[in-house]
């Protein structure tokens, strides 16, 4: 790991932590526009230009107990290598009793954090925030691509444990084979107060892809989508996670160099806030 400023408010003691933060730099199967392996580095610089405290929950994250790890040095030319990493930190983490949060990097190192999850918390369901299905079997012929991830952790789950919501881009062939398998809510975050309260006390893991965001208020990503959630909306529908057993989720594909003015650094920073504060409830180990 290498060493650098902690997000604020997480410096924690590692062996005190309830979340360990980590960053997994890589976006080596970036199929438009890579840079999300900078995001993590780039949010802890920005972070600081944010309070600890926030008004939408009256809680501090001075009063939480999060480690920020550093980033994970990745491989860069060996995928599987590099979600291998992920899987061993991750699964060291939930060793430990915590829980991770990991930010991006691309979408595909969720895979090696469910990986490890999963054999942890055997009926793991995931929650899935993104503009795009990634549902794809292959991505020009790789099997392993930002464009498969959901896919590869179907492989792991199976049916009905899988939900979509603000998917509004993919091949027709993603869409069709996912019917009956996975629960796709296409365009927007409705429905997600039903689902959390059918998934009751079971073990969640949250990954958000910030592109489900529109553009117009989230430019700094690989493969923007008109058509998205406005802010609000995505901080409300976070907010009915919070009651679910979160036993931990990623913030992915953030990509600064697309953004030069840091709006959506400064978005992607708010919303790790928020998330790290709602999840801060206890958990079923």
């Amino acid at each position: 790991m290498l060493n650098s400023r902690d997000f604020i408010g997480c410096n924690a003691p590692y062996n005190e932590a309830d979340f360990v933060l980590f960053g997994a730099p890589f976006d080596s199967t970036a199929s438009f526009r890579p840079g999300s392996r900078f995001a993590a580095q780039e949010m802890r610089t920005q972070s600081v230009g944010m309070e600890t405290y926030s008004p939408y929950q009256d809680k501090d994250m001075e009063d939480l107990k999060v480690f920020d790890a550093g980033d994970l040095q990745l491989s860069i030319g060996n995928t599987e290598m590099a979600l291998d990493q992920v899987e061993s930190f991750t699964a060291q983490i939930l060793q430990d009793r915590m829980r991770p949060a990991m930010v991006g990097g691309e979408h595909l190192v969720t895979l090696g954090a469910v990986r490890a999850v999963y054999k942890h918390y055997p009926d793991l369901h995931v929650i899935h925030f993104d503009a795009h299905a990634d549902m794809r079997d292959d991505y020009l012929g790789a099997a392993l691509s930002h464009a498969t991830v959901m896919r590869r952790v179907w492989d792991l789950l199976g049916d009905g444990r899988i939900y979509q919501f603000g998917v509004r881009s993919g091949d027709r062939s993603e869409f069709l084979w996912g019917r009956g398998r996975i629960h796709t809510q296409k365009f927007n975050l409705a429905g997600l107060e039903g689902i959390a309260e059918k998934l009751g006390a079971k073990p969640v893991y949250f990954t958000f892809d910030l592109d489900v965001l529109d553009p117009s208020v989230f430019p700094g990503t690989g493969n923007p989508e008109a058509g998205g959630a406005c802010f609000g909306e995505v901080m409300d529908a976070i907010k009915l996670l919070s009651p679910l057993n979160i036993v931990g989720f990623d913030i992915v594909e953030l990509s600064p160099p697309y953004d030069q003015s840091g709006i959506s650094t400064a978005a992607a920073c708010k919303l790790l806030r928020e998330c790290l504060l709602y999840f801060s409830a206890p958990f079923t180990k």
